[in-house]
């Protein structure tokens, strides 16, 4: 437990650079970090470079995983299952696309279009932006393994609940026409090399930090600000646990934005240290990864209104209810 904990700290929490930028602040800029100004440059200078370090380091591991599950392997293995077993692979096999919902969406279409059922393709769709291996690993060096894991299992039974009750609806028509319309082609799957593969998972570190650093820098931006400039008392008054409307306040606030898990965590972060209870800073997380109304608009490109609505509401639900669980338990986590 002790070489855990001391991995934790070094590896995944980066105390080492927390130290080091410290240090860099006080002796050569002469900037204490105790005040709100060297604290904000301080909190936003180590979060900024743990996260590029994790993220690059994470996505290409996850990548070199995924270079074995192609698109057209991901559909022969769900199509081989059925019922809930099917939402479960739909929804494990979300996590291992580290990237945002906008990228998930052409997966889905291909999905759709093989004639996978619908439960499992929304269990994928909700999944994939939601959680992966590497927010697993970043959400630890934020939060702690407890919270890190039970985020993950939660977003997986979220994706595998909501993927259950589409698939019941049998809302099969809701889908647009155009996708119904596109014909699978079936593509020989070339086996690739391990040199092709450490490309891939190096270009892929590439696309997704060109996806993803402006959201890292805002969301880092958002959370020093949050942490060092904003009185815990306003943030309480507002989402604090005296608000019975926390949960969905949070929730609500979370639609607009528009950032994957990793601009969202530094977020989170800022108001996990303020004293806002573990299930509305998970809430807020989710909501931002997936429902942001961007989201949203590329998803009605691909679903009729009715189908939208329910998707919505079942993931909208679903978010509060979990929020409002873990907040009371969440001394158990704490």
């Amino acid at each position: 437990m002790q070489i855990f904990s001391w991995f934790s700290d070094q590896f995944l929490k980066m105390q080492w650079l927390s130290n080091i930028i410290k240090w860099v602040l006080e002796t050569v800029f002469n900037m204490s970090i105790s005040t709100n100004i060297g604290g904000g440059v301080h909190f936003f200078i180590y979060d900024v470079i743990k996260i590029f370090i994790l993220l690059s380091v994470l996505i290409f591991f996850v990548s070199y995983i995924q270079s074995y599950f192609p698109p057209e392997r991901t559909k022969k293995i769900l199509g081989k299952f059925k019922g809930i077993k099917g939402n479960i692979m739909g929804a494990l096999l979300g996590t291992i696309t580290p990237f945002c919902s906008c990228s998930s969406i052409p997966i889905f279409i291909g999905f759709t279009s093989a004639g996978l059922p619908l439960g499992i393709t929304f269990s994928f769709l909700i999944s994939s932006p939601l959680v992966d291996i590497a927010s697993l690993l970043i959400l630890i060096s934020f939060f702690g393994i407890k919270i890190g894991i039970i985020y993950v299992l939660i977003g997986l039974v979220l994706a595998v609940i909501g993927g259950t009750i589409i698939d019941k609806l049998h809302m099969e028509d809701q889908i647009q026409d155009y996708i119904r319309e596109i014909k699978d082609v079936d593509i020989v799957e070339e086996e690739l090399t391990k040199k092709q593969r450490v490309d891939y998972s190096t270009a892929q570190v590439k696309l997704v930090i060109k996806k993803v650093w402006m959201y890292i820098l805002i969301g880092v931006g958002i959370g020093a600000a949050i942490h060092n400039f904003i009185p815990q008392s306003v943030i309480e008054n507002i989402i604090g646990s005296n608000n019975p409307f926390a949960v969905i306040l949070a929730t609500l606030v979370g639609i607009p934005m528009y950032a994957d898990i990793f601009g969202t965590i530094p977020i989170a972060e800022a108001l996990f240290l303020k004293g806002i209870t573990i299930g509305t800073v998970l809430a807020f997380m989710m909501s931002v990864t997936t429902l942001s109304a961007p989201s949203m608009v590329m998803i009605s490109r691909v679903v009729k209104p009715k189908l939208l609505i329910v998707f919505i509401s079942i993931v909208t639900f679903g978010i509060i209810f979990i929020g409002y669980i873990f907040n009371m338990f969440s001394y158990l986590l704490v």
